[in-house]
Parts: structure tokens; sequence; C-alpha cells
């Protein structure tokens, strides 16, 4: 395929209603679990729905799971299926024909409503016990929890960037570094 380059084509995007979220692999999990609790708790929304495809769907689930230790009496209908997706190439040497592949994809959809859902459906969950839901503290929620100290400051990740690991004086340093964040 590397004499090929994928064509964007047209996609008629259909509406998306206030309650639904759909979760892609880029988007971060903070954002859409803000998202929907603010709809659940503030806005007036009974129901929401979470839409996923590929490899987003691991993702849903675990937002799911989190939106419903947060907030306490929320039934679950969970529905998986598949689409297949068009991809349209052009080729990039001269002598080649466009091509065209299809991918099978799955997909999942969750709804998470405070009303009882359909209990004789397959995907059917009942709320979890209460005593297992905690919900948001604002103080919680608007600081990084300690073990993400550091993160987004440009520290850079793992070992560090620049420490020499055997000079008592370059650790000494990082310590103090590490401890009052300089």
């Amino acid at each position: 395929m590397d004499r090929y380059q994928r064509v964007e084509k047209p996609r008629t995007e259909t509406p998306i209603n206030e309650n639904e979220i759909r979760i892609t692999t880029q988007g971060r999990m903070r954002n859409y679990i803000t998202y929907a609790t603010t709809l659940l708790q503030e806005k007036g929304s009974n129901e929401i729905i979470l839409k996923a495809m590929g490899r987003a769907i691991n993702k849903t689930v675990m937002i799911s799971e989190l939106i419903k230790r947060r907030i306490v009496g929320l039934h679950q209908n969970t529905s998986i299926g598949s689409t297949d997706i068009t991809d349209m190439w052009e080729p990039l040497e001269d002598g080649l024909l466009p091509l065209e592949t299809t991918r099978h994809v799955s997909m999942i959809t969750i709804t998470l409503s405070k009303k009882e859902l359909d209990t004789s459906s397959t995907g059917y969950q009942p709320p979890i016990p209460v005593d297992q839901v905690k919900p948001l503290n604002e103080l919680e929620y608007e600081g990084d929890s300690p073990g993400m100290r550091g993160r987004g400051r440009g520290r850079g990740r793992g070992r560090g960037r620049g420490i020499v690991h055997g000079s008592g004086i370059v650790h000494l340093f990082a310590l103090f570094w590490i401890t009052y964040g300089l």
C-alpha cells in the first residue's frame, strides 16, 4: 500500500443528540466523564448514550464504569454490533488503478439511565450498590492526584532528563527537585 494514498471521501454526518457521546481514541477520558456527569446531574438528562467503534471500545467501557461509580442508581444497557467501512485509495504511480478496501469494524453502544431500562435485554445491568458509589469531590477533581505530580510541566517521563545515575550530587539535586517541584 506504499504506492497508494487514502482518499478522504465526504461522509454523511448523522446528527448527534445532546445526550449522545461519541468516544474516540484521541479524546481525553476526563473530558468525556465531565460532560456525561454534567448532562446527568446539572442539565437534567435522564440518560446518556456512549458510542464507540474499533479501538475506542475499551475506553468507552472504562468511562461507563467510572461514571457508574460517581453517580448513584444508573441502569446500564449495552449493545454491540459491527459495520463495514469502505476506504478509497488513489495510486501514487502511473499505471496503477484506484483501490477500494472494506474493513469490518466493531461497535458498542452503552446507555446509562436514571430510570430502569429493559431488564429482559441481554446487555442490561442493574445499578451497582450504593456503597460502591463515591461522588466526585470538587477538590479531588480540580487538582491532579498525588500520583500525577509533574505531568504537563515539560519534565519528561521515566528516569528524567539529564540525570546521570550513580552520581551522588545529581541524585541529591533530583530528590530536592522532585520534593519541592522546582
